[in-house]
């Protein structure tokens, strides 16, 4: 039980810090220069129609079906050993991500974490407490540009533009793709730049798949924040294919007398289904005690 009670807790801060660096992040775009442009040549235009056929291959493997549903085992590296648990995903696309941790064998629910797209939900069942707020009022995903839809994407296998609820066709053209000097595991680069954070997919160029997302903040003081999620065998689910293997990796700098962080996890997913039938909101039992934000994110940072 105490090994559920550390991996609940740490679970809840890796997820909340999986998809934010700095508040860069949430800074707008520059405006491009309003200059004529030069007359494309020849090469250049052969370039960006091959572009956008590559990209066009990478948005064409996004899952048809809305929810996405599948037993879990998830996997925490505290930096000294391994920890697992069994649990549940459950996504329902542009609408909820949520996570349930379950005691082993008896697979009772310990704990829940939910994110929707106007709320963070956090769900202590084993000392029935729980937190509910906007991303507004959780100054740490405020900061850390954090939002819904970023996440989803990380976690649906998708490309994702900052800021945006989804990448359309007409999006396409903002990526850059690289495949000229492949990468020593033969793939594709695909990159964003915005503002200080770069943005980088690792593409199968057989078969288009996203094995690998980076999310990179350059701060000023020369140190870097870096997030990686790597993609791995990949199963059929309808008439497309999903990773059943996901990881991923936080590092952050050294900020002070603290030390530079890496927190490793990984989701190991078993069973996809389509099935629609549970509820998309969690509504906190009457006797479940609500606790502050700062309260719950100070014990679960001092695990």
């Amino acid at each position: 039980m105490k090994k559920t009670k550390i991996l609940l807790a740490s679970m809840a801060v890796l997820l909340l810090a999986a998809c934010g660096t700095k508040k860069a992040v949430v800074k707008q775009r520059p405006v491009p220069d309003s200059k004529p442009s030069q007359q494309t040549t020849p090469a250049e235009k052969e370039n960006k129609i091959h572009s956008l056929a590559v990209m066009q291959r990478i948005a064409d493997n996004a899952l048809y079906q809305k929810n996405l549903v599948s037993n879990l085992t998830f996997t925490l590296n505290d930096g000294r050993k391994d920890i697992s648990v069994p649990g549940i995903l459950r996504m329902r696309k542009d609408e909820v991500i949520r996570l349930q941790l379950l005691i082993p064998i008896l697979r009772s629910e310990v704990g829940r974490i939910e994110f929707a797209k106007d709320y963070v939900l956090f769900i202590d069942r084993m000392h029935k407490q729980y937190v509910k707020a906007s991303y507004d009022e959780v100054a740490f995903l405020r900061n850390n540009g954090i939002n819904f839809y970023s996440l989803q994407s990380l976690f649906w296998n998708q490309l994702l533009i900052p800021r945006q609820q989804k990448v359309s066709e007409a999006d396409l053209s903002q990526f850059t793709v690289d495949d000229s000097k492949a990468q020593r595991d033969g793939s594709t680069r695909i990159s964003l730049k915005d503002g200080k954070m770069d943005y980088s997919w690792s593409v199968n160029p057989l078969n288009s798949h996203i094995v690998l997302a980076a999310i990179t903040y350059n701060s000023n003081s020369n140190s870097a924040s870096r997030l990686s999620w790597s993609y791995g065998d990949f199963k059929v689910f309808g008439s497309k294919q999903f990773p059943a293997s996901q990881s991923l990796t936080i590092n952050t700098p050294a900020i002070g007398q603290k030390p530079a962080k890496t927190l490793k996890a990984s989701f190991e997913l078993e069973g996809f289904s389509d099935a629609g039938d549970w509820e998309i909101a969690t509504t906190p039992s009457d006797k479940y005690t609500k606790v502050s934000v700062e309260e719950i994110l100070g014990k679960l940072m001092n695990f």
